[in-house]
């Protein structure tokens, strides 16, 4: 059969590995309407493998759930959950979960017109298998040279938890308090149990995250409405 001349060009699969401008990923990716998930660090095609239960997809439930709660009580707060954020030219990753501020709040990234994330949220959440994943390594860099003010990176196989501030441009380690629970410096109230979180604990989790939208910080954030 004779091609039609007139038929536009087929648009070309994204490959793991294929270097791509952003327009040009972008183009790829909205053709695939089966693809549930890529993303371009550093004008890299990056592609993940299936998702496994434990390593994944049991972790990001309760990593989602916890963020969601906290949520659900603060009205300032835009979460999201595998979503896209078009940081520049090079990098269009698809975190695991995000906190945004509102932007009628002062939010540093920018909800455009088509209902996609321009520039770093202000919170950025990935599960990844390990410590040796590139989400502690490249993509760490690529969040912290955005502007990304916190990231949580939870090694799932290491039976860890990240929590990164960024403070003076770098990423530094947030410590626990006494009872050690973690406190965000960035969204009031959003507390957590990092060791509860990993043993799967998830009423410990929830009910930290609870005293944390109860408490005096996190009323004052979100009375600015």
């Amino acid at each position: 059969m004779t091609p039609n001349p007139s038929s536009p060009p087929a648009v070309p699969p994204l490959e793991p590995g294929h270097r791509l401008s952003r327009a040009e990923f972008e183009r790829r990716y909205e053709a695939m309407h089966d693809l549930k998930k890529a993303e371009l660090i550093e004008g890299v095609v990056y592609m993940p493998s299936p998702v496994r239960l434990r390593r994944h997809g049991d972790p990001h439930v309760r990593m989602i759930s916890w963020i969601g709660v906290y949520a659900a009580h603060s009205p300032v707060v835009v979460p999201g959950d595998n979503t896209t954020a078009r940081l520049d030219l090079d990098n269009e990753p698809q975190p695991d979960g995000m906190l945004l501020i509102d932007p009628r709040f002062g939010c540093q990234a920018v909800i455009n017109e088509n209902d996609s994330v321009e520039k770093a949220p202000e919170w950025v959440g990935e599960i990844s298998a390990s410590s040796a994943s590139f989400d502690l390594h490249t993509k760490k860099a690529v969040y912290r040279r955005n502007g990304v003010r916190e990231y949580v990176v939870w090694p799932v196989l290491d039976k860890q938890l990240d929590w990164f501030a960024s403070r003076a441009g770098q990423f530094e380690s947030l410590k626990a308090d006494a009872a050690g629970i973690l406190k965000s410096e960035v969204f009031p109230g959003l507390w957590l149990d990092s060791a509860a979180l990993i043993a799967g604990d998830m009423l410990r989790v929830l009910a930290v995250v609870q005293d944390g939208v109860h408490s005096p910080e996190h009323a004052a954030f979100t009375a600015r409405r």
